[in-house]
Parts: structure tokens; C-alpha cells; sequence
């Protein structure tokens, strides 16, 4: 590779502005060809940032769905997550995937089913995802931050 500015992991490169999912890939796409990243970053604003009539956990909601029937679980993951941080319910999140399930059949919801019981999980509920008693039962499915109760 062509040596470019490169900077330390997790700090921002030339032109870019830490992205908000974590994805390792786009630290070193910055270094590489910090150009590239300037010239996307609008587009990327405008896409997933704050909407005129979209907030950023609905437009999550969209990101969710296509990434689940695409089969790409670390995303789902990823955008779960960035939408919980703007106010969505991990019950929220479940229908959006049952909705997404619909047209995009049966390995979509199981994409997103898999990825939201992983982050429930990971939040201390348990073994059974939507089981009684976790993060996705009524008592608890107006959470707002990963681990409340």
C-alpha cells in the first residue's frame, strides 16, 4: 500500500470524523485515501444523520432491515446499537425486524432475530432472548439505554 498520513486507531484522520459504528474498515480506508473519505462524508451526513421528517432511530430502523436481508449480522448489530443511542426500545427494533421479515422472507427476520437476541444477551438478560423477564418483555421494553432496567 501507499504510504499516507497515518494516524493512531480510533483517532480521526485527515478529512474524516470518527464513524459511529465502530467498523475498523473505515479507519483504514481514511488513511489510505483520506480523499475519498472527505468526498463521502456529506453524502453520509445527509444519509444517516438527523432528518427534516426522519429521526436518526427511524432512518436505523431502514439501515436495519436492508442490512438484515442482506444477511450482514455485524451491521444489524452495529446499527441496533446507534439506534438504541437515539432513543429506540429493543422492542422497537424487534417489529422492525419482523417487519423487514416480510418482505425480505425468512432468513431476513432470522438475521436480525439472531443479531437483536446476541445485543440482549450481551445486555445480561440470558440465554432465551425474548423469554420473561429479559430486556424485550414489558416491563423492561421501554429501556432506552442497552442494560437499563
Amino acid at each position: 500500500m501507499s504510504p499516507r498520513k497515518a494516524t493512531k486507531a480510533g483517532s480521526k484522520t485527515a478529512g474524516s470524523s470518527k464513524n459511529p459504528y465502530g467498523y475498523p474498515f473505515w479507519e483504514w480506508v481514511a488513511r489510505e485515501d483520506p480523499e475519498y473519505v472527505r468526498a463521502r462524508q456529506p453524502l453520509s451526513e445527509l444519509s444517516i444523520g438527523e432528518g427534516k421528517e426522519l429521526s436518526v432511530k427511524y432512518r436505523e430502523m431502514v439501515i436495519i432491515g436492508i442490512l438484515a436481508f442482506r444477511g450482514r449480522k455485524e451491521g444489524v448489530l452495529a446499527h441496533m446499537r446507534r439506534a438504541i443511542d437515539h432513543g429506540a426500545t429493543k422492542r422497537e427494533l424487534l417489529e422492525a425486524i419482523q417487519s423487514a421479515g416480510v418482505p425480505g422472507g425468512g432468513p431476513t427476520f432470522s438475521t436480525g432475530a439472531q443479531a437483536l437476541m446476541q445485543l440482549d444477551q450481551e445486555d445480561g438478560a440470558g440465554p432465551r432472548g425474548c423469554a420473561r423477564g429479559s430486556a424485550l418483555s414489558p416491563a423492561r421494553s421501554r429501556s432506552r439505554v442497552p442494560g437499563a432496567r
